[in-house]
Order: structure tokens, then C-alpha cells, then sequence
């Protein structure tokens, strides 16, 4: 299978203000907008995008209508200390605390209107205990 594109779609009750959420506070612009769908694409990469779905929309298969759960989404970042205090002074959530980790993040966890956790991340170096762990060898 030949992959062309990738990315997640949040299924929600509130299309408009989960997109609005995405745009105001983490440099998203609408692309597609329509009453049930919208699809965002970074103002910064236009590689990255994200869309926003009506969960209980018909495209969805009537098993699978709802809202979404257990959902990380992982936005890599170069200085986690700026997103930090900018988010946190627009009065997001704070859910874990600006931290670094053995296992090679600086991060912290914010979360969107429905509940999505959002984790900010820069890669740094692991501890030797998690390092032996990464795979130098892949692509």
C-alpha cells in the first residue's frame, strides 16, 4: 500500500468550535468547512492537517457513531517552553506539567473541547536505560 497522505479526524457534536479550537491556539487554517466536516491544515507545515467530523454524520458507519475516546494526539514542537506559556496563559488546561523524560521527551499534556489530549514534545536524549532501547538502524 502506497500511503499519499495521513492524518487524524476528531469525531465531535461541535464541528465549528472544535475547529475554531485547533485554529485559535495551535496555527491550524480552515481549508474545508462545510456544516459536518472540516478539514485543517497547518499555517506553519502544509503537510500537517487535521479534520474535525460530526460524529453522528452518516459517513460514519452506525456502529462507530459518537464521540471519540482514548485519543493522544502528538504535536512535535522546537521549544516546548514558549507553547507552554503560551498556552497556559490562553487559559488551557494544564493536565501534566512541562516536564522532561528518561525516554527522551521535554513535554506536557493540554487537552481540546472534547476531551482529545493534546502532548506537546521535543525529542531530547534519552537516559542511558531507554537509549539501548531506540533502533538506530531504521529509516
Amino acid at each position: 500500500m502506497q500511503i499519499t497522505s495521513y492524518y487524524p479526524v476528531i469525531m465531535t457534536d461541535d464541528v465549528t468550535g472544535t475547529a475554531d479550537f485547533y485554529v485559535r491556539h495551535f496555527y491550524f487554517q480552515t481549508v474545508f468547512h462545510i456544516d459536518w466536516y472540516a478539514h485543517l491544515q497547518s499555517t506553519i507545515d502544509p503537510a500537517v492537517n487535521l479534520a474535525v467530523l460530526n460524529g453522528a454524520h452518516e459517513t460514519v458507519p452506525e456502529t462507530a457513531r459518537g464521540q471519540v475516546g482514548g485519543l493522544i494526539i502528538n504535536f512535535e514542537v522546537t521549544d516546548p517552553d514558549a507553547e507552554y506559556a503560551r498556552l497556559k496563559a490562553a487559559g488551557l488546561p494544564i493536565l501534566l506539567s512541562l516536564r522532561d523524560e528518561d525516554f527522551g521527551q521535554r513535554h506536557f499534556i493540554t487537552t481540546d473541547p472534547n476531551g482529545v489530549l493534546i502532548d506537546i514534545i521535543k525529542p531530547i536524549e534519552p537516559t542511558a536505560e531507554f537509549a539501548e532501547h531506540y533502533r538506530t538502524d531504521a529509516d
